[in-house]
């Protein structure tokens, strides 16, 4: 398994020098890191650079840092009814272990696909954060949970149309007998 080295000055890299190798040592950090790109789904997301508030406790472990922590980020989006635009939050919570090296991941140093690994004293975080983004977001966002959304028959927003807003329903198969005009003086003559 190959990995990347870690650029220590990006926002997302967090250095874990002070806990060292020591089992049982801790430190919290309440940092404010600006939102990745394309952090979104469907109709909503995280825009790009927003500040991201975050609580994280990194514990040093035997096989390597356990990192524990809450996010909060804006959302913005539009309502999956109604098209309006909306504005949100979204706290999340996580929990990850980064392995110090594949020898420590599974018995017999195979690491599994989806283990995440320190690259020297470094961790990164945005993945970590990504994933639990993605997976909190609504598919559907609404507005507000009576939104109504839009008229099917002329795309008017029906909180905004009344209690009396309708459109003429035809039988299809009556259609084209729409234009038809039908003489009836014959009829009353006889």
């Amino acid at each position: 398994m190959t990995q990347r080295s870690l650029d220590p000055r990006a926002p997302w890299v967090i250095s874990t020098h002070d806990l060292g190798r020591r089992p049982g040592s801790m430190r919290k950090t309440t940092p404010v890191l600006p939102a990745p790109v394309d952090l979104a789904v469907g109709m909503i997301g995280v825009p790009k650079d927003a500040d991201v508030e975050l609580d994280i406790r990194l514990e040093a472990v035997m096989e390597g840092v356990l990192v524990t922590g809450t996010a909060r980020a804006p959302l913005h989006g539009e309502c999956s009814r109604c098209l309006d635009p909306l504005t949100s939050e979204i706290e999340v919570d996580f929990q990850e272990l980064f392995y110090y090296s594949a020898d420590d991941a599974l018995p017999g140093g195979a690491g599994g696909e989806d283990d995440l690994f320190l690259d020297g004293e470094l961790l990164d975080l945005e993945p970590v954060f990504r994933d639990a983004v993605v997976l909190a977001l609504p598919l559907s966002p609404v507005c507000s949970d009576d939104c109504a959304g839009l008229c099917t028959g002329c795309g008017v927003k029906l909180a905004e149309a009344g209690p009396d807003h309708g459109h003429e329903k035809l039988d299809p198969r009556w259609a084209s007998l729409q234009g038809l005009v039908v003489d009836n003086e014959d009829d009353q003559e006889g």
